[in-house]
């Protein structure tokens, strides 16, 4: 009788780290959640000590594998483990030490608006897109490189590690292998969110890095998302490989088995993401949205490429009306309140707490709530608020549809927003096509181990995966006309406006 194989997923979170463990039929054995605060020091930054990082997604290893074992599980059973990440998020640190040298940007952050203005200037023909050809993104405040130029010139202690040759800029991905591995890694779907990487050659390009004043030195080496990394050097893993490794909305996608051109999926967390699989050639959209390396399954296999639109503000705007405002007492709260009233009542939330993602990409709006009635209650807000998310989603299909030529007709969808019904089914509504919801929600962690199971084995190739994909689904069929979907999208369009020219 053959031994049992699992799969484990460090999911590290913009304010969660999580460590999963999955059986060889892709289901959840046990898991162990550790939630964090970021800092906001001044408006606009966000930051987080990469340490706390580290601790946090320590403190949730321990916690899932106290479980596993506490089920009669063997630890060494454990093949690999995966990682996935937020992606943009920032660190940097020095050799010598192996200690950070700041707090960790976190991809949200706009305190680089200043710069990310000047270098526009500093750009051929003032163009924020003179580097779109080369790494698929525009010059804005999202992307890592940005952030490390604002490092060099606001922190001493990283341009000192700079002089002495011993700075190191990684993703959270990069940090997390560097820490548990001793290597200096990071994968190519992490590296295309730098603007450093050059999308064609999977390699850190010379303009780039000039561009951006980078040394080639103070950046990890590029590997595929599916190879081993290193091995845990200590702890209750030690020996165990690190074997897959990708950015959170790329293992969504490997989650959702999105491998053929022309799917698609959504995830809702703190932010919302989607990705649109383009196969292995980039597409460069004329309508605001970024080209990425959506994952290399292997050293030797053929890069797979996406379209990918960005939502800053999804379930973190819930956060807000929980944790700043008060309008509810729990996240689901939100969905209770949304279905106690029909429509939104004229009310509009444009949730651009930090600037507005693709395909707008206005670092200048800010959040509004518009069309306030006395007729407005709270039910109203919170149905604003989901719309939000859901009006945001339908401004990047219609982008991807005028780059590929292509309608969507179905929807994959993930993340902590889609356990609400209400939302999804507002989603389907202002869509016009069915929104396809797994009852294995877990598809970002599922990914990676995806990722690192393909590796070592566990799985054979991508046939095998695609097995592992569950039948048990939720669909949302659309409820509304097409003039009814329309005029509620003009008036979001509205809402867009009146919150521009902010900042």
């Amino acid at each position: 009788m053959s031994k049992p194989e699992y799969v484990g997923a460090i999911d590290q979170g913009t304010s969660s780290s999580r460590f999963l463990i999955f059986d060889k039929f892709g289901q959840v054995v046990c898991a162990h959640q550790v939630e964090y605060s970021n800092s906001y020091p001044k408006p606009g930054w966000v930051e987080k000590d990469p340490l706390q990082i580290i601790e946090s997604v320590e403190d949730a290893i321990a916690g899932a594998l106290d479980k596993f074992q506490r089920q009669g599980h063997n630890i060494q059973h454990i093949r690999a483990v995966g990682i996935t990440n937020q992606r943009e998020t920032t660190v940097a640190w020095d050799a010598e030490t192996g200690k950070p040298l700041c707090n960790a940007i976190i991809w949200s952050d706009t305190r680089t608006m200043d710069l990310v203005r000047r270098l526009c200037k500093e750009a051929p023909r003032d163009n924020k897109d003179y580097l779109h050809k080369i790494c698929g993104l525009p010059i804005t405040t999202y992307f890592s490189a940005v952030k490390m130029l604002w490092m060099l010139e606001n922190i001493p202690a990283v341009r000192d590690a700079q002089r002495k040759g011993s700075l190191r800029f990684g993703t959270i991905d990069t940090w997390l292998i560097y820490k548990f591995t001793g290597n200096y890694m990071t994968d190519v779907s992490n590296a295309s969110r730098t603007m450093l990487m050059n999308i064609h050659t999977l390699k850190w390009d010379e303009t780039a890095l000039e561009f951006f004043h980078i040394e080639r030195e103070s950046l990890p080496e590029i590997r595929s998302s599916a190879e081993i990394y290193g091995y845990f050097r200590e702890g209750l893993l030690i020996h165990t490989p690190i074997a897959g490794a990708l950015g959170d909305q790329q293992a969504a996608t490997v989650g959702q088995t999105c491998f053929e051109a022309g799917q698609a999926k959504n995830t809702y967390g703190t932010g919302c993401f989607m990705l649109f699989n383009t196969g292995e050639e980039p597409i460069f959209s004329k309508s605001g949205l970024l080209t990425t390396v959506c994952y290399q399954l292997g050293p030797n296999a053929k890069p797979a490429y996406a379209l990918e639109g960005s939502i800053a503000v999804a379930g973190s705007a819930v956060q807000w009306l929980r944790d700043r405002i008060g309008l509810i007492q729990s996240a689901p709260e939100i969905g209770l309140l949304a279905s106690q009233v029909e429509d939104n009542g004229g009310c509009y939330f444009v949730t651009a707490f930090s600037g507005l993602f693709a395909p707008y990409w206005r670092d200048d709006a800010r959040g509004c709530i518009v069309g306030l009635t006395q007729y407005t209650e709270r039910g109203h807000i919170a149905r604003a608020c989901l719309e939000s998310v859901c009006f945001q989603s339908k401004a990047i299909i219609d982008a991807m549809k005028n780059d590929c030529g292509e309608s969507l007709k179905l929807l994959k969808v993930d993340g902590g927003m889609t356990n609400s019904d209400i939302c999804m089914q507002i989603q389907a509504d202002i869509l016009g096509i069915k929104v396809i919801r797994p009852a294995m929600t877990e598809t970002t962690a599922m990914g990676a181990a995806f990722a690192a199971g393909l590796t070592v084995g566990v799985w054979k190739d991508v046939d095998d995966v695609k097995k592992l994909a569950s039948s048990d689904v939720q669909i949302f069929w659309p409820t509304t006309t097409p003039q009814e979907r329309e005029e509620m999208y003009a008036g979001w369009e509205k809402a867009v406006k009146r919150s521009l020219d902010w900042a």
